[in-house]
């Protein structure tokens, strides 16, 4: 297994409800066809980036306002474009060239996600507190259980929690990036994602999810983790 070959099988994933960044495109709401082509030159350079990273972060589904349209999971457009002062595109790709994917001119985006991308405030909370403590430069991977962004049927632009045959299928592309880059410590983003992680057989740690006031908790238990493993 290498990179190539890990995102070809997850370029060639389709599902009815199911946006994949990776191989999908859609006119009403990005730049071009070329759109998901930027996002596999993203996810090729962030896997580069950390061929030995100790831990892998994993939440339960990419989401419209993150890895839709970065490519990136837990990882929104705003991210990329440098517009969170806490946050450096240069955390996420290094020197790269950053593009968007979304369409600045399209009517299905508001004003703001038109003028700058796509924000989604968990991907800040995770990656700020990550940067605080000094390794979210390369030696973390941030994941999703099901990696693709299930959206409600007739309205792209949502979320909806995953089914089980679909995390049936995700995990087992969990399974593949950890023989990508062995020897992760696991972290789930969330008791949804331990449960789904714990159910397959996957041992690891739980923190709080930051969304729904869980951003505090958030940040004392990642704080707590970094400390207790680095002892």
């Amino acid at each position: 297994m290498d990179i190539n070959t890990f995102i070809d099988k997850l370029q060639s994933y389709h599902s009815e409800n199911v946006f994949n960044p990776w191989g999908d495109y859609d006119a009403a709401t990005e730049i071009g066809p070329e759109a998901p082509a930027l996002r596999r030159e993203n996810l090729r350079r962030y896997l580069e980036l950390r061929p030995k990273a100790r831990y892998l972060f994993i939440a339960e589904a990419l989401g419209y306002q993150g890895g839709h349209f970065s490519g990136v999971a837990i990882t929104s457009e705003r991210i990329l474009l440098g517009q969170h002062k806490d946050v450096r595109p240069e955390s996420v790709l290094g020197q790269w060239d950053y593009q968007r994917t979304s369409s600045p001119t399209s009517t299905q985006l508001n004003a703001t996600q038109r003028a700058k991308g796509f924000n989604e405030p968990t991907d800040t909370v995770v990656w700020s507190t990550l940067q605080h403590h000094g390794v979210a430069a390369f030696d973390v991977i941030l994941w999703n259980i099901f990696p693709w962004h299930p959206h409600k049927e007739g309205k792209l632009l949502t979320n909806r929690t995953p089914s089980t045959p679909e995390l049936d299928v995700g995990v087992e592309y969990a399974k593949l990036l950890l023989e990508l880059v062995p020897g992760m410590r696991i972290v789930a983003i969330g008791q949804k994602a331990a449960d789904t992680l714990s159910r397959y057989g996957i041992k690891c740690k739980a923190v709080r999810h930051p969304s729904m006031g869980g951003a505090e908790l958030f940040r004392a238990q990642v704080a707590e983790l970094f400390k207790n493993h680095e002892k």
